[in-house]
């Protein structure tokens, strides 16, 4: 029985020898996660990041007013969901500002330009109704520009992108809810 012979490793087309990988690496460690493979406008993408951080900030501070506003035969319900809904965009909030800083650049979380960012609007809401309506519109408005984010990103920054996919996929989710809240409203 013969002994394998040690085989030379072939580089596949289109990939980076170990040897350029390596001092590639070595070049501006200061930009930490942010390589010279990086593909997209950095500060257009990180432009993006700040408007959406915006965006869920006042969506944060709309449910949570919502959720001590409402009052009425099904507000105990509906409360839970303004609740859990306003959690979750503050999650989304502590997930583009990491990225913002992975980035390079700076969340910006000055309270004063938080609504001119925005995407969606701050409405109070007159009753329980309106609330669940201005929060449906609000999530619509939040699919429409996470989708606009994600195809203008493409493959560009894949780690973005995936991070805005599964923030959309949780705001598909929250339209469902209101809408399936909104009709469940109308019909009493």
């Amino acid at each position: 029985m013969s002994k394998p012979s040690a085989a030379k490793s072939v580089q596949p087309a289109g990939f980076t020898d170990r040897k350029t990988l390596r001092a590639n690496a070595r070049k501006s460690i200061e930009d930490g996660a942010i390589t010279p493979s990086y593909g997209a406008d950095r500060n257009a993408v990180i432009k993006l990041l700040n408007d959406a951080l915006a965006t869920e900030w006042v969506c944060v501070l709309r449910y949570y007013r919502h959720y001590y506003m409402a009052k009425g035969m099904l507000a105990d319900s509906v409360k839970a969901e303004f609740l859990e809904h306003a959690q979750q965009e503050q999650e989304h909030a502590g997930m583009l500002a990491e990225r913002i800083v992975q980035l390079g650049g700076e969340p910006d979380l000055n309270p004063d330009t938080l609504t001119a960012r925005a995407h969606a609007e701050y409405k109070e809401g007159d009753d329980l109704r309106d609330m669940v309506r201005e929060n449906l519109i609000a999530e619509r408005i939040a699919i429409d520009s996470y989708r606009e984010m994600i195809n203008f990103i493409g493959d560009k920054d894949t780690t973005t992108k995936r991070m805005l996919e599964l923030i959309l996929a949780q705001e598909e989710e929250h339209a469902d809810d209101f809408a399936d809240l909104l009709e469940g409203l109308v019909g009493k």
